[in-house]
């Protein structure tokens, strides 16, 4: 019995993959509803965090949306596919979060906190400049997470750790931000 459903499991994900790939939103809302809970339970097991876990689902899906031209039914099976998809994302973050956990506090950045560094970065641009105009049409705290980013080096991992926010909001706050930056500064 095992052995019939199966290959119509198979049959089935590559048929919704191949949805996605013309990009019919149907084909992705029946992966995600076929696979969501087990994606996440295999993200929690190795991430220990719910909020991570189901971030990292939900960037799985963006990708396998992004990326479902790509997958080669020859190379292996639908499942396998994204569940790679699904490890590695949680293997970025996993990096990611455990730079944030070796870094206790800002004094090896002579940084009492993240926003005097935000506004330290701040200062040291011209005031007439287009960029310190640009930055300044940011949201206070959308501006700190990118000066960090850029002036500082840190992950959205490491950004999330420190601003205490989850790991999708700092990722679309910079990506918003940066989109904002670049219109601005056309």
């Amino acid at each position: 019995m095992t052995t019939q459903t199966a290959p119509a499991r198979s049959d089935d994900l590559r048929a919704a993959l191949e949805g996605c790939a013309r990009r019919d939103p149907a084909s992705l809302r029946h992966l995600y509803e076929r696979l969501a809970p087990q994606m996440i339970g295999v993200a929690l097991r190795m991430l220990r965090r719910r909020d991570l876990a189901e971030e990292v689902v939900h960037d799985t899906f963006v990708r396998v949306w992004e990326r479902a031209r790509s997958f080669d039914p020859e190379r292996g099976e639908p499942a396998s596919w994204i569940f790679a998809i699904l490890r590695n994302r949680t293997l970025d973050v996993l990096r990611g979060e455990a730079r944030t956990e070796l870094v206790e506090d800002f004094e090896p950045y002579a940084l009492a906190d993240e926003t005097q560094g935000a506004e330290d970065a701040m200062g040291a641009l011209s005031r007439s400049g287009a960029l310190r105009q640009c930055l300044e049409r940011l949201e206070p705290q959308r501006r700190q997470a990118i000066v960090l980013a850029y002036t500082r080096g840190l992950t959205h991992g490491e950004l999330a750790g420190r601003l205490g926010l989850p790991l999708g909001t700092v990722k679309s706050w910079i990506r918003r931000g940066l989109l904002a930056l670049r219109e601005c500064m056309a």
